[in-house]
């Protein structure tokens, strides 16, 4: 699938605006056919948005069930005689679309994109109606897992990810043309020798018969630099421009389906010559160590939820170069793509991570109340479960595998991982992600709950990829005893013999509450509790990065834990430092 693009043979036509909008908790619009007409009792929404903080309404904030968008469109006169597609970015977390009375598409998940092919059922020059059914329900045959409690007050839905499940159409909706003969993927994989770069390409056609494909490769100042003929092949580029940590030089391949020059088709597709590789304990990006710094982040900003929001995305990165921050990984869900463009132009590098959080029923307690279930059995996370995982492995691989500031995928967050259901469960995973893409680390976050001797699946990573909060979860405002215990368990995982990222070590902070004397949730404890894993990572050279946890402050359901939300941020939700970011500025400007 290549999202919808302007070339000198496509046009794309974007869907966003206000949208007419409806919950419907008794599940009556699909019986009822709503998609058959005008949106019965509707009112509006915005698109991009989760519709949860949009109306100011507990009842919508927190409804579980179906929810019903549905807007015109005029298709172009101009698009006689093309492929017309409608394209949706993301429905969180399933969606089922109607053209006008045509179910043209359902897809499960909701962070990646679908589309359908929808050219029978549309005019040229005339409107037409388009509705989606969205659901915001989870189960434990879903990724991320959940269930829904029916209450006196009506159903609850309960999930065990620390984070709020925001729902609706988040991100662009398209109508785009593509000729009849089309281009239907593109692959690329780079690497380089001394001076000399190589692009490896496979470029997927439908409905080309007797037509050839022809790529043309270009520098940043548009002159051509390589050319190729057929479906698969490989470019050299003398004295290539290497994408790297914090210089994203991208060259921009056109592919095309011709009859001699005359092109039917043609598709731009940006590529970064890198390679990355994992040697020992070393990280690698261009054959160069390369350590991580940076963030756990989330998409949440006030209103609008996970909607994406250009002028938020270009402050963070902004934010993100201030405070020296070269990485982040997209915990815990595929960002929207218009945020690994922006990286790849940044030189910005991305852990990339599956949806699959809340896979661990053993994270009771404070946060999310004893669940009183097993993770893994024929009632729960089961073999379903799997393949829907392994569904959305390959969904985002299949989204994500050009880009080149992701160097690493994470396949899940904070799984049970010290039993042999969860070793039974991820080894097919792991073989589901490098049979998707063969040139890339594969990893997941292990818990604190499986430490060093006891997690069985982390044998199967490249990279070990922890979470640790010593002197908070742990050793509570006691960091001497902390910083003792964990030095302890990460030199023990320096003896796997594999390069470690810290993607979790936080403290929840309000920003303005200040003592002298450090304190759990004040700013001088956060600063204090940051420096004291530093000590720690600074004194095993395994540990090639640290991701705090988090960015920014991120709505989460409610809680006696969580007061407005999860506080760990260095910035505040609206983006406000606290003390916290101003010593971290210190500590990655100084060590660049």
């Amino acid at each position: 699938m290549l999202r919808p693009q302007d070339t000198a043979t496509r046009e794309k036509k974007r869907l966003d605006g206000i949208w007419r909008f409806r919950l419907d908790p008794e599940s009556r619009g699909r019986r009822d056919g709503w998609f058959s007409g005008p949106l019965p009792e509707a009112g509006d929404m915005a698109v991009p948005a989760s519709f949860n903080d949009v109306s100011a309404d507990p009842a919508v904030r927190d409804y579980v069930g179906d929810a019903w968008y549905q807007r015109t469109a005029r298709v172009p006169r101009g698009w006689a005689g093309q492929r017309v597609v409608l394209h949706f970015e993301s429905a969180t977390h399933r969606a089922t679309v109607w053209v006008d009375d045509h179910e043209v598409v359902s897809h499960e998940g909701g962070y990646t994109p679908f589309e359908a092919d929808i050219t029978e059922f549309v005019t040229p020059g005339s409107e037409v109606r388009i509705t989606a059914c969205v659901n915001n329900a989870l189960t434990f045959q879903t990724i991320p897992p959940g269930t829904t409690e029916q209450t006196p007050a009506g159903p609850v839905l309960r999930y065990w990810h620390d984070f709020f499940n925001y729902a609706g159409l988040h991100r662009s909706v398209w109508l785009s043309a593509t000729p009849q003969a089309h281009l239907d993927d593109i692959t690329v994989v780079t690497e380089h020798d001394g001076g000399t770069g190589t692009v490896r390409y496979v470029i997927d056609g439908r409905d080309g018969d007797g037509l050839d494909v022809r790529v043309i490769l270009r520098d940043e100042s548009g002159a051509e630099v390589a050319r190729g003929e057929g479906a698969e092949g490989v470019l050299s580029v003398p004295d290539a421009t290497l994408w790297q940590p914090g210089r994203g030089y991208l060259y921009t391949m056109e592919a095309q389906l011709v009859r001699d020059d005359e092109v039917f088709d043609s598709y731009l597709q940006t590529v970064g010559i890198r390679t990355v590789e994992v040697r020992g304990t070393e990280f690698l990006i261009n054959g160069e160590p390369f350590h991580f710094k940076g963030f756990g982040k989330h998409e949440d900003i006030p209103v609008t939820g996970k909607g994406h929001d250009n002028a938020w995305m270009v402050h963070d990165f902004r934010l993100l170069d201030w405070v020296g921050a070269n990485s982040f990984r997209t915990s815990h869900y595929p960002y929207s793509e218009d945020v690994l463009d922006y990286a790849d132009r940044h030189g910005i590098v991305v852990i990339d991570e599956t949806a699959a959080v809340g896979l661990n029923m053993g994270l009771g307690g404070g946060i999310f109340g004893s669940q009183g279930y097993q993770t893994y059995s024929p009632e729960t996370i089961n073999d379903e479960t799997q393949r829907v995982h392994a569904q959305a492995i390959r969904e985002l691989i299949a989204r994500d595998k050009n880009h080149p500031c992701v160097v690493l995928w994470s396949i899940a967050n904070e799984p049970e991982s010290d039993t042999e259901g969860a070793e039974d469960y991820f080894r097919p995973l792991f073989d589901v992600a490098r049979a998707a893409d063969p040139t890339r680390p594969v990893g997941f976050v292990n818990v604190m709950l499986a430490p060093h001797g006891k997690c069985r699946v982390s044998q199967f990573g490249d990279v070990l990829m922890l979470n640790r909060y010593y002197g908070w979860y742990v050793n509570t405002g006691d960091l001497a005893s902390a910083e003792i215990a964990w030095r302890e368990e990460l030199e023990a995982w320096a003896t796997d013999g594999k390069p470690i990222i810290i993607t979790e070590y936080g403290a929840d902070t309000l920003s303005g509450l200040h003592s002298v004397t450090p304190q759990p949730w004040d700013e001088e404890y956060q600063v204090a509790y940051l420096e004291m894993n530093h000590r720690v990572f600074d004194s095993v050279p395994a540990v090639v990065g640290e991701q705090i946890w988090n960015f920014a402050d991120f709505k989460t359901t409610a809680g006696i834990m969580r007061v407005d939300g999860n506080k760990k941020g260095v910035f505040t939700r609206d983006r406000k430092p606290k003390s916290a970011a101003f010593y971290m500025r210190r500590r990655w400007r100084e060590e660049a």
